[in-house]
């Protein structure tokens, strides 16, 4: 079982600590981006700054040792503060003409040159400062600062996203109709102007840098007190494993989730500290396995990940037991095979470049060849297949594949793998059985995870149940929701959530089915579905009416968001518990319940 962001849970027995771990101190980084801006005016304009004051003092000197004459025509010199203030006006272009005395010729001649050399001056700064307001590393350092500013302002729990692609665009949506803060850290900065530019509810904090830089994960948010979670989502394994090492080393009690394709990369994340580590082929693989074993709970597993608004998926029919073909044997052609395999399945492989397999099996059949060359594909025997992956790493390739195995039979349950997300509308035309979209899988598993830890728990306990049963919840689901999942919430059943329920959850007199009446007509039910009841560490998955509760309870539910705050009432409203579970109204001010010599009792 994962802990949750920002529990800051201790290792288990068992589990990797690393000694010595000490964060860098948040406002250390801040300071320091605070004033690069300022060292790099200083040291860009210290030259147009140097010149304009010679310039200045030069003028000021000149006039005040030239001699001139007063109005009885008897030598006069202006003093340092009268020359002074007759340059500042005359060297900055405005031109005021308040003078002791008439200028004779040779201080009208030293003035007009001390004008044109002022001009030159302006122009030599102004020219300095446009340069320095296009200069990419004024601007990246004032970006900074703007960034650094925004997230030391965070009060409130935050996640770290680092790698904003499409894994990250989809988690950002979902979490911020969540109301959930995050920051965000990618190496492109097209994808930090698309973040600015994107329609987000939160103002959300983006900066273009390196995720092996540990400097700019700490300016992003890591060593920041608020931080609860740090999401490693790029597809670059080894920037991915950087930020699993930076966050172990300086947050080790911080929630790390991170992706990856390779099980080398994964067990060297594993070294450091306990990170969720995510491998798209090998959850394409078990979801692929509950889709053969159990269609209905495949369905619903993969609406629920979708997150609140998600249309509900068709439902596909499985296959019989039988052949597959599988085209490709890179990464994901070795796990979906390897998957297939455990299941007993026949498997023919069809790969234009075969390596050595460490462990051949006498289930998988072998074709070296190029999988768009029809005689490969005839010497596949698609005829006798029930099912059939395209899963290179070219879109195109995989659609061709598609449209040829299904000329030559129909029947065929396929299976595909999406590389670009510009080729989505492609995919859902062809209308495939199975689509493989690696950042949509790590994105609705990252979901589940972090939204709402019992979600997960649900999901894995999922695997579990027969497909009537599923089949029974979807139903279910749709009557209280429709075709689109409704809000997802947890409710915790002790003194702080929950204080009307005290005297009823004590007694065992509560059952789940009055819980959920509505509070105005306890005839009338919730639009909401108990999924998932936690009592003690053990689940009980979509408890029925009967189900009695107790004190320290936590439920997930799917509804309609009215359903939750009329839920909300019934936990905070104390004569509510009672009309629910008696149909007795009973007063619900302290000044009614004098009056009428009410006691707060369950019964």
């Amino acid at each position: 079982m994962t802990s949750t962001p920002g529990s800051g849970r201790r290792p288990a027995m068992g589990e990797r600590q690393l000694p010595g771990k000490r964060p860098v101190p948040a406002g250390l980084v801040s300071g320091v981006q605070a004033s690069a801006p300022i060292f790099l005016v200083l040291r860009r304009m210290r030259a147009p700054l140097i010149t304009l004051v010679l310039i200045f003092a030069v003028s000021v000197l000149g006039l005040s040792l030239i001699t001139g004459v007063d109005d009885a025509g008897r030598p006069y010199r202006l003093s340092i503060f009268d020359s002074f203030y007759v340059m500042s006006y005359t060297a900055t272009t405005i031109g005021f003409g308040e003078l002791p005395f008439p200028f004779t010729a040779a201080q009208r001649l030293w003035v007009t040159g001390t004008i044109y050399l002022s001009v030159i001056g302006w122009a030599y700064a102004i020219s300095a400062l446009l340069s320095l307001l296009q200069d990419r590393a004024f601007r990246a350092a004032l970006a900074l600062q703007h960034f650094s500013r925004k997230v030391s302002r965070l009060r409130e729990p935050f996640l770290l996203i680092v790698g904003y692609g499409q894994t990250g665009e989809l988690l950002g949506r979902s979490f911020d109709e969540l109301g959930r803060r995050f920051t965000v850290v990618d190496v492109s900065d097209a994808r930090i102007d698309a973040l600015e530019l994107d329609t987000l509810r939160a103002d959300v904090p983006g900066l273009a840098g390196d995720a092996r830089n540990p400097h700019d994960l700490q300016v992003a948010g890591l060593t920041h007190p608020c931080c609860e979670a740090v999401l490693a989502l790029t597809d670059d394994d080894e920037a991915n494993l950087a930020v699993t090492m930076t966050a172990a080393l300086l947050r080790p009690e911080l929630t790390v989730v991170t992706r990856t394709t390779s099980a080398v990369v994964a067990e060297r994340m594993s070294a450091f500290g306990s990170p969720t580590v995510i491998n798209p082929f090998d959850r394409f693989g078990d979801h692929l396995r509950l889709a053969l074993h159990s269609p209905a709970a495949y369905q619903l597993m993969t609406w629920l990940e979708s997150g609140p608004g998600a249309q509900l998926p068709p439902r596909r029919s499985a296959p019989a037991p039988g052949r597959w073909v599988v085209c490709g044997y890179g990464r994901f052609g070795r796990h979906f095979a390897a998957d297939l395999r455990a299941e007993g399945l026949e498997v023919t492989v069809i790969e234009p470049r075969p390596g050595e397999d460490p462990a051949p099996d006498p289930l998988l059949h072998l074709l070296v060849g190029d999988e768009s060359d029809p005689a490969v594909m005839a010497a596949s025997d698609l005829p006798g297949a029930v099912g059939f992956v395209a899963g290179t790493d070219n879109d195109t390739t995989n659609l061709s594949l598609v449209a040829a195995a299904r000329r030559v039979n129909p029947d065929l349950f396929v299976a595909a793998r999406q590389n670009q997300p510009t080729s989505a509308a492609l995919f859902a035309a062809m209308d495939v059985d199975a689509l493989l979209v690696p950042t949509e899988v790590i994105a609705h598993e990252v979901y589940a995870r972090l939204s709402t830890p019992l979600l997960w728990r649900f999901v894995r306990e999922l695997t579990g149940r027969d497909d009537e049963w599923a089949a029974a919840l979807i139903d279910l689901l749709r009557d209280e929701c429709g075709d689109r999942l409704g809000a997802l919430f947890k409710v915790r059943l002790n003194s702080t959530e929950a204080p009307s329920l005290g005297p009823w959850l004590a007694e065992g007199s509560l059952v789940l089915g009055d819980l959920l009446r509505s509070p105005d007509d306890r005839d009338q039910r919730l639009p909401a579905v108990p999924l998932l009841l936690l009592r003690d560490g053990e689940s009980v998955l979509a408890p029925d009416d009967a189900f009695v509760l107790r004190a320290d309870d936590e439920l997930l539910l799917a509804g309609r968001p009215v359903s939750r705050r009329a839920l909300e009432k019934t936990l905070m409203v104390d004569a509510v518990p009672a009309y629910l579970v008696t149909g007795r109204r009973v007063p619900s001010g302290w000044l009614w319940r004098r009056l009428t010599g009410y006691r707060e009792t369950a019964g």
